[in-house]
């Protein structure tokens, strides 16, 4: 369970007593769902906002409105003061020395992005190490790549232990005079590890490297002190911080931020310009290029404010009871194995349910239909996702505003999910059907004559696309669409050979595993036929979707398909559009490339 760290002076406060009934009235989203509440368990990737910071926004785009900076009349200055007020809130929230240590940026993708590309560009040569850990975000991952890539630095990575904790010892030797940059996460979003990066800071500036720790998931539930923590560069996002998105900060010691090159080039980031040589403005304005999102760093201001009416002690010790509360009653659930056990732990759970196996983008799209929000995949962490052996998980992530009864609801949706798996499973066996096959480890392919393609549904593409849209739109509302994708397409579709199932079958998404395979007919001039499985039963529904469409069709009809009007008329387009990570957009691309082949 976490530890709650001391509390420096900075971050003690006298306020708003904590109740987190009461805290749920200040969120209009949590209060106003028809039929089941709305359980939101999803603030790992964001957070939901109060009254407070959506009357910020509102009030600045009604009566604040106007440039920065520029502008000598009264608006302007007013925006302006607005602006550089929030810059001043973000600096006393995390203990920077001045504001003009803070940057705003997009969220922290761009803060970290800015560093590698930045101090980057201007600190690594060929030689040189930089080194991450294994907990890492995409987003703390691919930067470094590229800024190795460009200069010839060399990744080095932390490992971790099974519980998901970082070996320090490895981390030890892994250190040396040739390290110039350590960059690590304050708080694992796919594990919830917390990482000692005060000690992990202080080993690296031994050896004279530099630090940048990845707070995004930290700073809305613990106080942040980047002077104690002795951080070089510091970022974090705003929407998981109770702020809008699009808004974020970089802090950077003074002395660094002043001999970096600029990010950007542009408006507001200049003393002077002339075609013959440009002289860069101070801090903070040479890294805030163009118009800045000026409404974001007001919201931004707006939360903190919020969150600054209460004691931390007291934020802390409520998300360390539902921790606990989570971790003790999933316990309870037939066959759930959690994911990351690290002693530091903060406020989520990462699972999988292994006895039944049931797919975790299931388990998110059942539990969708009960009004429970969680977060189900990779995580853009598929590093540690590799590590421990499996494709994705499901993420319950908490907030102030969450309760035991939000955890509860939680738990029983969990019950009877897998009492469902259970009797459709025994149903299936009954029946004579199998579950997914799994992959094919012998590397031979049966025979194109030996495949069991399904049939046509329709003499055309086109007719098979009306008789389905006829189908769903008796179905209706978004619920009962995705109802008959679980319950009555997937458990339809036919089985496919394990022979199939290889690595060049595979189509990847961070949520399923899925494989399809397909050819021209023999003796056709351009029919195509293929299968598919996926471990998803919602993605092997989308897949019985795209077989009553494609199967045994000619490839020109296919090719000249409008996919994404056809997936808007029958209400499925965020499966392709804003869910299009689920693997089904690889699919389509791979029918449209057998299509395209059958053409010749």
């Amino acid at each position: 369970m976490s530890t709650a760290p001391p509390i420096s002076p900075q971050a003690r406060r006298v306020g708003r007593t904590f109740d987190p009934l009461k805290v749920r009235a200040d969120f209009p989203i949590l209060n106003g769902s028809a039929g089941r509440p709305l359980v939101y368990l999803d603030n790992g990737a964001t957070t939901q906002k109060p009254q407070a910071v959506i009357d910020a926004l509102a009030r600045y785009y009604e009566s604040q409105n106007a440039n920065i900076h520029r502008g000598v009349y009264r608006l302007s200055q007013i925006a302006t003061e607005a602006y550089e007020s929030a810059r001043q809130t973000v600096a006393r929230f995390i203990n920077a020395t001045e504001p003009q240590e803070i940057i705003f940026t997009r969220g922290t993708t761009e803060a970290i992005n800015l560093v590698a590309s930045s101090w980057g560009r201007a600190n690594l040569r060929e030689g040189d190490d930089v080194v991450i850990s294994a907990l890492e975000h995409h987003s703390n991952i691919v930067p470094w790549q590229m800024a190795c890539a460009a200069s010839g630095a060399k990744l080095r990575v932390i490992p971790i232990n099974d519980a998901g904790e970082l070996r320090l010892d490895e981390y030890e030797h892994l250190l040396s005079p040739r390290t110039r940059m350590v960059a690590l996460t304050h708080l694992s979003n796919a594990l919830g590890t917390i990482n000692d990066v005060q000690r992990i800071a202080s080993m690296a500036h031994r050896v004279g490297a530099k630090v940048l720790v990845d707070g995004a998931q930290w700073v809305a539930h613990h106080p942040t002190d980047v002077k104690a923590i002795d951080a070089d560069f510091y970022c974090f996002s705003g929407h998981k911080l109770l702020g809008p998105t699009g808004i974020g900060c970089l802090y950077g010691k003074r002395e660094l931020l002043a001999v970096m090159p600029p990010y950007q080039g542009g408006g507001d980031m200049i003393e002077s310009v002339t075609f013959e040589k440009t002289v860069y403005a101070g801090l903070p304005n040479r890294f805030e290029a163009g118009t800045p999102n000026i409404a974001g760093a007001i919201g931004l201001a707006a939360a903190i404010d919020y969150l600054s009416q209460y004691e931390w002690r007291d934020l802390i010790a409520h998300e360390n009871d539902l921790l606990q509360h989570g971790t003790q009653r999933l316990a309870e659930v037939k066959g759930l194995r959690i994911v990351g056990t690290a002693k530091n732990k903060g406020s989520l759970i990462s699972f999988v349910l292994e006895d039944p196996a049931i797919a975790t983008l299931d388990v998110g799209s059942r539990l969708d239909l009960r009004n429970i929000a969680v977060r189900t995949g990779h995580h853009c962490c598929q590093p540690v996702m590799d590590r421990f052996g499996i494709p994705a998980t499901a993420r319950a992530s908490f907030a102030l505003y969450n309760t035991r009864a939000d955890i509860d609801a939680l738990v029983e949706g969990l019950h009877e999910i897998v009492a469902e798996a259970q009797t459709a499973r025994s149903s299936a066996y009954g029946a004579g059907r199998t579950s997914p096959a799994p992959a094919n480890t012998s590397g031979s392919t049966p025979a194109a004559h030996a495949i069991a393609y399904p049939a046509p549904s329709a003499p055309t593409v086109a007719a098979a696309a009306e008789q389905l849209v006829e189908v769903f739109e008796f179905l209706g509302d978004r619920d009962s669409r995705n109802q008959f994708l679980l319950d009555d397409l997937a458990p339809k579709l036919p089985p496919m050979d394990p022979a199939l199932k290889t690595p060049r079958t595979r189509v990847h998404g961070c949520m399923s595993v899925v494989h399809l395979y397909g050819a021209k007919r023999s003796g056709t001039e351009d029919t195509i036929d293929f299968v598919a499985d996926s471990d998803a039963q919602i993605v092997r529904g989308l897949i019985g979707l795209l077989q009553r469409l494609f199967s045994g069709q000619r490839a020109g009809e296919i090719l000249s398909f409008d996919m994404v009007g056809f997936f808007d008329r029958i209400g499925l387009a965020q499966f392709i559009t804003v869910q299009r990570r689920s693997g089904v957009e690889g699919m389509i691309n791979k029918i449209r490339a057998i299509a395209e082949s059958a053409r010749g």
